[in-house]
């Protein structure tokens, strides 16, 4: 509670590079301009000027972007000499992996808004980043972190964490939702097929989002940070308001969902039927605990806490999470305390490729928000030993065998080129971390 003191004692501005200048990256450059004692040094984009037009869209004069390198090799601003934190906002994968260890080897902190690498190798690059000095983190502002930040809370006060995770927008369907059907499902008022078109938006993306496979990878990113297990035939989605988490959200044992305590778990703002839940929680985060002893429970009762029939499980959780505009607070803790908001520590969960609808030998996946495949969520474990192909290596690789609707595609389905630095890492990360 006290970074923005030690930004003003430091004396001189934390410096700072971004790797991908999208709409994360455009609302961390807005709120540079008002926190006194942080700066960017340097920003990298394939295209460079994109990153200029976003500093521009959010504001900046162009003295202040002139200061500005601009650069289109995220390798090369790793290297740059008045840097101390870099920032991968680029969501690919195998970028995420290669300006990680880049940073990494020029003693630089990386926060990467990149799930998806962080999901594909992040225990290895923590651990690499742990080895070399430096910070590995996960981006508050998105979900994932301040999830992290939660969990933390709950056993930092000795309460038991039962489940953790975020709310999203889920009927059922959505798995194979295409970026052509995207517009209908997302509920975005007013964007249709043409005006997304028109407006620039990255239809899949966006589907990234309404087919499952960001819900996935954020879970897998939490399971992995927290030490905490994911559900053995992937995500529920149950429909769940804020009043009902604690009831939700409990072991099947006491009348809930639950396999077992310490689960990660997305709850939808929609019924199954297309009504609104009450109290939904479709753009936050929460965290369900549980008191430990009798003296906890009567405390949660006096309080007036959120809790269950039993009184022993309670919840906490955030409403809403601003997503760039929050950025500063990874930035900040990793340059001042030497701290992560969140990072990987185990590899407890992974994200499998799976078929949205029947697939065709010889037909070339097109990775995560596309037409071919989802991400679903499962244990490491269940993963590794059914040989799943990571949906974070699904992208422009050819199938050697047709895959059914709904199942897994494994590695020995995809012609993959073993050579690549993804898979080489991610082998490694196996190797090292897992559990088959």
């Amino acid at each position: 509670m006290n970074l923005y003191a030690k930004l003003q004692d430091r004396g001189h501005p934390v410096r700072v590079g971004l790797i991908g200048a999208g709409k994360f990256g455009a609302m961390f450059l807005n709120q540079v301009q008002t926190t006194p004692g942080l700066q960017v040094a340097a920003i990298a984009d394939l295209d460079p000027a994109r990153a200029k037009a976003a500093m521009a869209h959010v504001g900046w004069a162009e003295v202040d972007m002139a200061e500005v390198a601009l650069l289109d090799d995220g390798q090369a601003l790793c290297a740059w000499a008045d840097i101390e934190v870099v920032v991968d906002a680029t969501g690919s994968p195998a970028a995420g992996i290669r300006h990680a260890r880049a940073a990494i080897a020029n003693g630089k902190h990386i926060v990467m808004v990149n799930v998806e690498a962080d999901v594909l190798a992040g225990p290895l690059l923590a651990a690499e980043a742990r080895d070399a000095g430096v910070v590995y983190s996960m981006a508050y502002g998105d979900q994932p972190a301040m999830t992290a930040e939660l969990v933390d809370w709950a056993r930092s006060c000795g309460f038991g964490v039962v489940c953790a995770g975020k709310g999203t927008k889920y009927r059922p369907g959505y798995h194979q939702s295409t970026p052509e059907t995207v517009w209908d499902n997302i509920g975005l008022g007013g964007v249709t097929t043409e005006t997304a078109r028109r407006d620039g938006l990255n239809a899949q993306m966006f589907n990234s989002f309404v087919d499952g496979t960001k819900s996935a990878i954020e879970m897998a990113a939490i399971a992995n940070a927290c030490d905490l297990t994911a559900p053995v035939a992937g995500l529920s989605f149950p429909p769940c308001g804020t009043h009902d988490l604690p009831h939700v959200l409990r072991p099947r044992a006491d009348g809930g969902m639950l396999e077992a305590k310490g689960m990660v778990e997305v709850v939808s703002c929609d019924e199954r039927d297309g009504r609104a839940v009450h109290n939904h929680l479709q753009f936050g985060v929460y965290v369900v605990i549980e008191g430990m002893n009798d003296y906890a429970a009567l405390c949660f009762q006096q309080y007036g806490v959120t809790r269950d029939s039993t009184g022993r499980y309670a919840a906490l959780w955030r409403p809403f999470h601003m997503i760039g505009l929050e950025l500063n607070i990874s930035i900040l803790n990793a340059a001042l305390r030497g701290e992560a908001t969140g990072s990987a520590r185990a590899f407890n969960a992974d994200v499998m490729a799976t078929a949205k609808t029947d697939l065709a030998k010889g037909q070339t996946l097109d990775g995560e928000g596309g037409y071919t495949v989802y991400g679903k969520i499962a244990p490491a474990s269940a993963s590794l030993a059914a040989g799943a192909l990571p949906l974070g290596l699904a992208h422009n690789v050819t199938l050697k065998n047709p895959i059914k609707q709904g199942e897994q595609v494994r590695w020995a389905d995809v012609d993959i080129d073993e050579t690549l630095d993804a898979v080489q890492t991610r082998r490694a990360m196996e190797q090292r971390f897992g559990r088959a």
